[in-house]
């Protein structure tokens, strides 16, 4: 059954109704206890606060809603809407040849992410990005959020919105275990594999134990988070207004489905991290398939916000070895770290996909081969 995102709204608004019944009613029968004059006034002035914070909180989580379903109506997908296991999913299409090129978002992302790439790759081929179950416009699916089944659920959607092979996988962040699966799964239907700063198998399980402990997102922190975003508190601070590095329209969808984001699904999948590492720890090397790699700038990951400068450090080296082990991938492998780029390279630095990735396609189109396979460059 789908997780009605509407559901703890109403819970809080009905909480904060009960929280302002009770204080009225205690406010209006502390006349008549036995405390003292202090105590009475004391009271008085905190179930006042209660009140008031319990009207605000329930107001702003009723608008924030209202606003979410405003939203969602006037942002339809912009794509086409296909049933996978009796779930829609969103998938989007453009432009035309082979092979064509299936762009995977990182963890929380959805297909928008994509906005600065897709449309100048559909000059060279077929583009088609998607939105996993419960990302997006998708609806979210029963049953775990792991790799292999991420990847049934894609090869199911391709199928119903007809791209055949052979394709590119492009993959962000999270999304680098997901291709490596569909790699190993559909072997005859994948011409080629790119990572956009794409994770590693396992790769949380390795560093200190401090940096593990500094990085993993404790329950704690989700929770805080899930109850932020119901109570409105990022539209109240302007997060759903834009999100930068868009033009002005798609900053304000992205904005919007990140501000309408099920965190629910997202956590069923961050939490399926450890499952989906050992099912794709075994996956490649692929022999000659084509491999293109884009990686963050170094510099950037080690001045990354609210980290120690000695954790950063360790985490920006870390990472770049993860960075480099993808090349072993297969024997024609390339890495290009880009310059400047935090981890949204897609956002930061499209021109850099944009180009590189169209050369990619022709070179698979014409089986060339060429001399710097196994190199890393900066550009």
């Amino acid at each position: 059954m789908n997780p009605n995102p509407l559901t703890l709204p109403i819970a809080l608004v009905l909480v904060a109704i009960v929280v302002v019944a009770l204080s009225i009613r205690r406010l209006r029968t502390l006349q008549r206890t036995p405390h003292g004059k202090r105590r009475r006034i004391t009271e008085r002035v905190l179930l006042s606060f209660v009140i008031l914070l319990c009207v605000v909180a329930a107001g702003s989580t009723i608008f924030n809603a209202a606003a979410l379903r405003y939203y969602r109506a006037i942002y339809p997908a912009p794509g086409k809407m296909y049933v996978v296991n009796g779930r829609q999913m969103h998938i989007d299409c453009t432009g035309e040849g082979s092979p064509a090129i299936v762009l995977d978002a990182g963890s929380g992302e959805d297909s928008l992410v994509w906005s600065k790439v897709q449309p100048y790759l559909s000059r060279t081929t077929r583009v088609c990005s998607y939105d996993r179950a419960g990302m997006g416009w998708s609806a979210p699916q029963p049953g775990p959020r792991d790799a292999d089944v991420i990847v049934s659920q894609l090869h199911a959607l391709l199928q119903q919105a007809g791209v055949s092979g052979p394709i590119v996988l492009m993959g962000h962040s999270l999304a680098g275990l997901y291709i490596r699966a569909y790699a190993t799964r559909y072997p005859e239907d994948v011409a080629g594999l790119i990572f956009v700063d794409g994770s590693s198998p396992l790769q949380e399980e390795q560093g200190s134990a401090e940096l593990r402990a500094h990085v993993s997102i404790s329950k704690y922190l989700y929770y805080s988070l899930v109850a932020a975003y119901a109570l409105g508190v990022p539209r109240l601070i302007g997060y759903c207004s834009s999100v930068p590095g868009f033009d002005e329209p798609t900053g304000k969808m992205v904005a919007e489905l990140q501000c309408g984001l099920l965190w629910s699904e997202w956590r069923r999948e961050y939490t399926s991290i450890r499952r989906s590492g050992d099912e794709t720890i075994n996956t490649g090397p692929y022999g000659d398939l084509p491999v293109l790699i884009f990686s963050e700038d170094p510099q950037k990951m080690k001045q990354t916000a609210g980290i120690p400068p000695k954790l950063a450090l360790e985490m920006s080296v870390a990472w770049s070895q993860h960075q480099e082990n993808l090349k072993h991938l297969s024997t024609r492998s390339r890495r290009i770290i880009a310059k400047g780029s935090g981890h949204f390279i897609p956002i930061d630095r499209a021109d850099l996909i944009n180009r590189e990735v169209a050369i990619f396609i022709q070179q698979i189109r014409d089986n060339e081969l060429r001399s710097d396979y196994g190199s890393t460059k900066t550009e």
